[in-house]
Protein backbone atom coordinates (compact mmCIF):
# COMPACT_ATOMS: atom_id res chain seq x y z
CA UNK A 1 0.00 0.00 0.00
CA UNK A 2 1.66 3.55 -0.92
CA UNK A 3 2.18 5.89 2.04
CA UNK A 4 -0.36 8.28 0.93
CA UNK A 5 -2.78 5.51 0.70
CA UNK A 6 -2.37 4.47 3.98
CA UNK A 7 -2.20 7.96 5.61
CA UNK A 8 -5.36 8.41 3.44
CA UNK A 9 -6.86 5.85 5.22
CA UNK A 10 -6.09 7.76 8.74
CA UNK A 11 -7.70 11.04 7.50
CA UNK A 12 -10.86 8.55 6.24
CA UNK A 13 -10.95 7.66 9.76
CA UNK A 14 -10.77 10.78 11.53
CA UNK A 15 -12.08 13.22 9.19
CA UNK A 16 -15.94 11.44 8.43
CA UNK A 17 -18.66 12.55 11.35
CA UNK A 18 -21.11 9.77 11.62
CA UNK A 19 -21.43 6.43 11.65
CA UNK A 20 -23.92 4.05 9.24
CA UNK A 21 -24.82 0.99 12.06
CA UNK A 22 -25.25 -2.39 11.14
CA UNK A 23 -28.12 -3.71 13.03
CA UNK A 24 -26.93 -6.77 15.50
CA UNK A 25 -28.86 -10.12 16.04
CA UNK A 26 -30.78 -11.01 18.90
CA UNK A 27 -27.88 -10.84 21.67
CA UNK A 28 -25.98 -13.60 23.07
CA UNK A 29 -23.54 -13.86 25.62
CA UNK A 30 -20.88 -12.51 23.07
CA UNK A 31 -23.19 -9.67 22.31
CA UNK A 32 -24.42 -8.90 25.60
CA UNK A 33 -20.69 -8.14 26.19
CA UNK A 34 -19.85 -6.13 23.35
CA UNK A 35 -22.82 -4.09 24.39
CA UNK A 36 -21.93 -3.68 28.06
CA UNK A 37 -18.33 -1.68 26.30
CA UNK A 38 -20.19 0.15 23.85
CA UNK A 39 -22.24 1.61 26.44
CA UNK A 40 -18.89 2.30 28.29
CA UNK A 41 -17.20 3.60 25.83
CA UNK A 42 -19.76 5.99 24.59
CA UNK A 43 -20.36 7.03 28.08
CA UNK A 44 -16.88 8.10 28.64
CA UNK A 45 -16.90 9.47 25.19
CA UNK A 46 -19.84 11.47 25.72
CA UNK A 47 -18.15 13.83 28.04
CA UNK A 48 -15.28 14.83 24.94
CA UNK A 49 -17.24 18.71 23.82
CA UNK A 50 -13.87 19.27 22.31
CA UNK A 51 -10.64 16.97 21.81
CA UNK A 52 -7.49 18.54 20.39
CA UNK A 53 -3.93 16.81 20.72
CA UNK A 54 -0.38 16.72 18.50
CA UNK A 55 0.30 13.32 17.43
CA UNK A 56 2.48 10.85 15.82
CA UNK A 57 1.65 8.72 13.33
CA UNK A 58 3.69 5.15 12.91
CA UNK A 59 2.70 2.99 10.10
CA UNK A 60 3.93 -0.76 10.58
CA UNK A 61 4.03 -3.29 8.28
CA UNK A 62 3.09 -7.20 8.55
CA UNK A 63 6.71 -8.00 9.39
CA UNK A 64 7.16 -5.54 12.35
CA UNK A 65 8.99 -3.28 10.18
CA UNK A 66 8.13 0.77 10.17
CA UNK A 67 7.22 1.90 6.82
CA UNK A 68 6.01 5.74 7.99
CA UNK A 69 6.47 8.52 10.35
CA UNK A 70 4.36 11.43 10.25
CA UNK A 71 3.71 14.10 12.84
CA UNK A 72 0.85 16.76 13.22
CA UNK A 73 -1.93 18.31 14.95
CA UNK A 74 -6.13 17.24 15.58
CA UNK A 75 -9.05 19.25 16.79
CA UNK A 76 -12.52 17.84 17.07
CA UNK A 77 -15.52 19.21 18.62
CA UNK A 78 -18.85 18.05 18.58
CA UNK A 79 -21.02 18.10 16.33
CA UNK A 80 -19.50 17.22 13.06
CA UNK A 81 -16.86 19.56 13.06
CA UNK A 82 -13.11 17.99 12.36
CA UNK A 83 -9.13 19.63 11.81
CA UNK A 84 -6.58 17.45 10.65
CA UNK A 85 -2.81 19.19 9.94
CA UNK A 86 -0.01 16.86 9.25
CA UNK A 87 3.74 18.02 8.61
CA UNK A 88 6.45 16.91 6.53
CA UNK A 89 6.93 14.97 4.52
CA UNK A 90 3.39 14.38 4.09
CA UNK A 91 2.06 17.33 4.61
CA UNK A 92 -2.06 17.81 4.39
CA UNK A 93 -4.91 19.54 5.53
CA UNK A 94 -8.35 17.95 6.52
CA UNK A 95 -11.74 19.78 7.76
CA UNK A 96 -14.58 18.72 8.25
CA UNK A 97 -18.14 20.78 9.14
CA UNK A 98 -20.55 17.72 9.37
CA UNK A 99 -21.73 17.86 5.59
CA UNK A 100 -18.43 17.65 3.62
CA UNK A 101 -14.71 16.91 4.29
CA UNK A 102 -11.88 19.23 2.47
CA UNK A 103 -8.79 17.72 1.71
CA UNK A 104 -6.04 19.86 0.70
CA UNK A 105 -2.74 18.44 -0.69
CA UNK A 106 -0.37 21.44 -0.99
CA UNK A 107 2.91 19.43 -2.82
CA UNK A 108 -0.14 18.35 -5.30
CA UNK A 109 -1.77 21.93 -5.18
CA UNK A 110 -4.85 20.41 -5.06
CA UNK A 111 -8.29 20.66 -2.45
CA UNK A 112 -10.45 17.95 -2.80
CA UNK A 113 -14.26 18.24 -1.67
CA UNK A 114 -16.07 15.20 -0.72
CA UNK A 115 -19.85 14.92 0.91
CA UNK A 116 -20.69 12.61 3.56
CA UNK A 117 -23.04 10.13 2.80
CA UNK A 118 -24.15 6.73 3.76
CA UNK A 119 -21.57 4.75 1.40
CA UNK A 120 -18.85 6.56 3.36
CA UNK A 121 -20.08 7.05 7.05
CA UNK A 122 -19.02 2.91 8.82
CA UNK A 123 -15.67 4.78 10.27
CA UNK A 124 -15.30 5.76 13.69
CA UNK A 125 -15.13 9.15 13.37
CA UNK A 126 -18.22 9.71 15.48
CA UNK A 127 -15.61 8.71 18.60
CA UNK A 128 -14.24 12.25 18.52
CA UNK A 129 -16.95 14.56 16.81
CA UNK A 130 -20.45 12.63 16.40
CA UNK A 131 -22.82 10.41 17.72
CA UNK A 132 -22.02 7.39 19.87
CA UNK A 133 -25.34 6.02 21.12
CA UNK A 134 -24.86 3.55 18.41
CA UNK A 135 -21.59 2.04 18.65
CA UNK A 136 -23.10 -1.51 19.06
CA UNK A 137 -24.66 -1.31 15.92
CA UNK A 138 -21.75 -0.56 14.01
CA UNK A 139 -19.13 -2.44 16.00
CA UNK A 140 -18.44 -5.33 18.14
CA UNK A 141 -16.70 -4.04 21.10
CA UNK A 142 -14.56 -5.53 23.99
CA UNK A 143 -12.49 -4.04 26.55
CA UNK A 144 -10.35 -4.36 29.53
CA UNK A 145 -8.42 -2.83 31.98
CA UNK A 146 -4.45 -2.38 32.70
CA UNK A 147 -4.07 -1.20 36.31
CA UNK A 148 -6.43 1.27 37.81
CA UNK A 149 -6.02 3.81 35.31
CA UNK A 150 -5.87 2.42 31.82
CA UNK A 151 -8.57 0.87 29.47
CA UNK A 152 -8.39 -0.36 26.54
CA UNK A 153 -11.46 -0.78 23.88
CA UNK A 154 -11.24 -2.84 20.95
CA UNK A 155 -13.70 -2.09 18.23
CA UNK A 156 -14.17 -4.25 15.55
CA UNK A 157 -16.37 -3.36 11.98
CA UNK A 158 -19.72 -5.61 11.42
CA UNK A 159 -19.81 -4.43 7.73
CA UNK A 160 -17.46 -6.08 5.81
CA UNK A 161 -16.87 -3.58 3.71
CA UNK A 162 -14.72 -1.71 6.32
CA UNK A 163 -11.76 0.29 5.85
CA UNK A 164 -10.24 -1.64 8.84
CA UNK A 165 -10.46 -4.54 10.63
CA UNK A 166 -10.01 -3.59 13.98
CA UNK A 167 -8.76 -0.20 15.86
CA UNK A 168 -8.02 -0.40 19.63
CA UNK A 169 -8.61 2.97 21.46
CA UNK A 170 -6.58 3.32 24.90
CA UNK A 171 -7.06 5.67 27.19
CA UNK A 172 -5.43 6.63 30.30
CA UNK A 173 -7.04 8.39 33.08
CA UNK A 174 -10.13 9.12 31.08
CA UNK A 175 -7.70 10.42 28.03
CA UNK A 176 -7.52 8.81 24.83
CA UNK A 177 -3.76 8.57 24.41
CA UNK A 178 -3.57 5.89 21.22
CA UNK A 179 -5.05 4.55 18.34
CA UNK A 180 -4.12 1.54 16.80
CA UNK A 181 -5.77 0.53 13.48
CA UNK A 182 -5.21 -2.87 11.65
CA UNK A 183 -6.12 -3.17 7.85
CA UNK A 184 -6.73 -6.45 5.52
CA UNK A 185 -3.19 -6.33 4.96
CA UNK A 186 -2.33 -6.57 8.69
CA UNK A 187 -0.82 -3.34 8.46
CA UNK A 188 -1.22 -1.22 11.69
CA UNK A 189 -1.37 2.11 11.92
CA UNK A 190 -0.92 3.61 14.90
CA UNK A 191 -1.69 7.36 16.36
CA UNK A 192 -0.18 8.68 19.58
CA UNK A 193 -1.78 11.55 20.92
CA UNK A 194 0.65 14.30 23.49
CA UNK A 195 -0.16 17.32 24.79
CA UNK A 196 -3.87 16.69 24.91
CA UNK A 197 -6.44 19.56 25.86
CA UNK A 198 -10.07 18.12 26.34
CA UNK A 199 -13.34 20.36 26.48
CA UNK A 200 -11.29 23.20 26.07
CA UNK A 201 -13.10 26.42 23.85
CA UNK A 202 -13.15 26.30 20.24
CA UNK A 203 -14.44 29.01 18.01
CA UNK A 204 -15.98 27.25 14.74
CA UNK A 205 -13.63 29.52 12.75
CA UNK A 206 -10.81 26.88 13.89
CA UNK A 207 -12.64 24.20 11.65
CA UNK A 208 -12.21 26.33 8.13
CA UNK A 209 -9.84 25.49 5.50
CA UNK A 210 -7.57 28.02 4.06
CA UNK A 211 -5.63 27.62 0.97
CA UNK A 212 -4.33 29.92 -1.77
CA UNK A 213 -6.65 30.92 -4.81
CA UNK A 214 -4.77 29.38 -7.08
CA UNK A 215 -5.16 25.45 -6.47
CA UNK A 216 -7.44 23.13 -8.11
CA UNK A 217 -10.77 22.11 -6.55
CA UNK A 218 -11.87 18.84 -7.48
CA UNK A 219 -15.96 17.91 -5.51
CA UNK A 220 -17.46 14.94 -5.46
CA UNK A 221 -19.38 14.25 -9.02
CA UNK A 222 -17.20 16.73 -10.96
Amino acid sequence: MQIRTVFGVWVTLLALVMAFGVRADQPGQEEQGSLIASNELASLLRGYESYQANFIQIVVNEQGTQVQETRGALKAKRPGLFYWESSEPLAQFIVSNGETVEVYDPDLEQVTVHHLDERVQTTPALLLSGEVGNLNETYRVSQRSIGDHTREFTLEPRSPDSLFVSLRLTFFDGELQEMRMRDSLSQMSILSFNQIELNKALDNSVFTLEYPSTVDVIRDGA
